[in-house]
């Protein structure tokens, strides 16, 4: 079954009510057992779990520790163009919005690589608006080819496209894809999507397979937190998550945990995810998936990440401006689709993460 076809008949169930339904001993018995399924999963994250937090901790980190061992990975974003067609009622860089719009050139593609290089990092993720005419493929191919000369591994976080035209870029040298349903359930995904190539729920929900049939060795996804109800949101991304490993063995799976903020133009959160619940979603996914990569962005504050550091995180961005031509300073009236909260450095996030009695990783891939 397709997992189209699941969230299909998950649209004619309650999900609310399946999680009302669970008590304390269904998540007791959970914990109990090693091998989880999709209705484990539902108990971890229902509301009699938040009293067995602690004990969840404690699984959680033991499982990290055999999977990963005590290590973060590091890596960096880094925006090239901020054009986009579409009309996100939540974003900032909403077709909707009134903003001067910026996109480097290949030479400034290869000043900003310089100076996020010079960090340090060796893992960069590269990120544009949705608006193909704008960065067409000869121009994303020209600059995973500046990219690659100083980083080990290339993501992608761009508009959805076919396979071959994936393919196009994994032959160039790009490795991983990140790719975000941003809502699954599909009424309020249409009502914040209301217009351009984005609007297509089943397209967005099919391309990390896509991917994944192009050659991308990592696959990462997730739900924006503050839009869709959200247990039900980190139920159904877990399930996905669960999909894609199970479909594409060979292929790295993570799912990171995006909290929306409000941003210039868009609307306000309709659903909030507190910390507690932060915690609870990780904790659920990682012992749901215990081959989960799990991201955190410097969306979260510094004193927050440092705590997720043992509860099952295992990559963190750093040192992130998330403006184009941010590190390099060549557009100085660049605007940020969303403000950072943790504003470390990259020697200081990694200082952290080696006072947390955890190993920093810069690269631990390479195209050969």
């Amino acid at each position: 079954m397709s997992f189209l076809e699941q969230i299909e008949q998950f649209e004619q169930i309650s999900l609310e009510e399946k999680f009302q339904a669970v008590t304390a001993d269904d998540v007791a018995l959970t914990l109990a057992r090693d091998r989880l399924d999709g209705r484990d999963l539902l108990h971890l994250l229902s509301e009699p779990a938040t009293g067995f937090l602690e004990e969840m901790a404690q699984k959680a980190r033991r499982v990290t520790h055999q999977y990963f061992g005590r290590t973060i990975g590091l890596y960096a974003p880094m925006y090239i163009a901020d054009y986009c067609t579409n009309y996100c009622t939540y974003c900032g860089f909403s077709a909707a919005v009134d903003f001067k719009r910026t996109k480097l050139t290949l030479a400034e593609i290869e000043q900003e690589a310089q100076a996020i290089s010079a960090s340090g990092i060796r893992h960069i993720l590269v990120l544009t608006g949705e608006a193909p005419a704008r960065t067409p493929m000869s121009y994303l191919v020209g600059a995973v080819e500046i990219l690659k000369k100083y980083f080990s591994s290339i993501a992608l976080e761009i508009f959805p496209m076919d396979e071959d035209d994936y393919r196009v870029l994994v032959d160039a040298g790009a490795d991983s894809l990140t790719v975000y349903q941003e809502v699954y359930d599909r009424q309020i995904y249409k009502e914040v999507h209301p217009r351009g190539k984005k609007s297509d729920y089943s397209y967005r929900l099919l391309t990390p397979e896509r991917g994944a049939r192009a050659g991308f060795r990592a696959i990462n996804i997730g739900t924006l937190f503050g839009l869709g109800e959200p247990r039900s949101e980190a139920f159904l991304a877990g399930l996905h998550a669960k999909y894609l490993e199970h479909e594409f063995p060979e292929v790295e799976i993570s799912l990171s945990l995006p909290r929306m903020t409000k941003a210039r133009g868009g609307i306000k959160p309709r659903n909030i995810l507190s910390d507690k619940g932060f915690v609870q979603c990780m904790l659920a996914w990682r012992l749901f998936m215990p081959r989960l990569g799990l991201t955190v962005s410097t969306r979260e504050s510094a004193a927050f990440r440092d705590k997720l550091i043992h509860l099952g995180a295992t990559r963190f961005s750093a040192g992130s401006k998330t403006d184009v031509g941010g590190y390099a300073s060549q557009h100085t009236d660049a605007t940020p689709q969303f403000e950072i909260t943790d504003e470390r450095s990259v020697d200081e996030v990694a200082a952290m993460i080696s006072k947390s009695g955890y190993q920093p990783v810069f690269k631990d891939w390479e195209i050969v």
